[in-house]
């Protein structure tokens, strides 16, 4: 594969994935906490996960983006009916403590390969790098920290949340805000749009836009390509 002037990538099953004992310990926080109705810890967990969904497939369709207080809110809504006021319920405080427990089971690297390969592609590229990446109930702000954890914020010119923007992939105006970033990081430098790829794992937010708007792309860990492919 060519060496191209700019690489962005997508974050969540293309460089991340969730520590397994995250979603399993959010469940139980949130049995323990907001469970006015006595809901089960696997019927939470179901919760969070059709809330999650939905929420997904609403940003998808609207291009927009739904925050994770609201997400947040909607589950503990969907958990207890009318049995528990949400106006009693201290977001400020349950923020900071899923971002306790975030770091306590942090998102761990997609595959073991992953920081080596990012280190020899900026290496033998030189090109600028960026992410791209929708959120859901962990915030941009949040992620930039997990990413300095791992020292993976030392590659990144710059990166977009959706959260932050406003807009969510596939939405072509936040792959065009991304385009008016790598201008400015490349001090105005014209890159031709076949110079600049979209690394992701999802064909519909990653790949079906990029190429729409005359972008590289290329698909991975979904299908039987991997980081790696970017180094051959």
């Amino acid at each position: 594969m060519p060496y191209y002037q700019h690489y962005s990538f997508d974050l969540w099953l293309t460089l991340i994935r969730s520590h397994p004992q995250f979603k399993v310990q959010r469940a139980h926080f949130f049995h323990q906490n907001f469970n006015e109705t006595g809901k089960s810890v696997d019927e939470v967990a179901g919760i969070f996960r059709q809330v999650d969904l939905m929420c997904n497939a609403v940003n998808e369709k609207t291009g927009k983006n739904i925050d994770a207080d609201e997400m947040y809110l909607i589950v503990i809504s969907l958990m207890n009916g009318s049995r528990l006021d949400i106006d009693e319920v201290d977001y400020p405080a349950l923020h900071l403590q899923m971002e306790e427990l975030l770091f306590k089971y942090p998102p761990q690297m997609y595959s073991d390969v992953t920081i080596d390969a990012l280190q020899r592609l900026k290496l033998k590229s030189g090109a600028t790098f960026s992410l791209l990446s929708n959120t859901g109930y962990i915030t941009g702000k949040t992620l930039r920290k997990v990413l300095a954890i791992y020292g993976l914020d030392n590659y990144f010119d710059f990166q977009l949340y959706s959260d932050e923007a406003g807009l969510s992939k596939p939405n072509p105006e936040f792959f065009k805000a991304m385009l008016n970033n790598i201008d400015i990081c490349n001090g105005g430098k014209d890159l031709p749009l076949k110079s600049i790829i979209h690394i992701g794992d999802n064909p519909k937010n990653d790949i079906i836009p990029a190429d729409a708007l005359g972008m590289s792309s290329l698909l991975i860990n979904s299908n039987q390509n991997t980081i790696l492919s970017l180094l051959n």
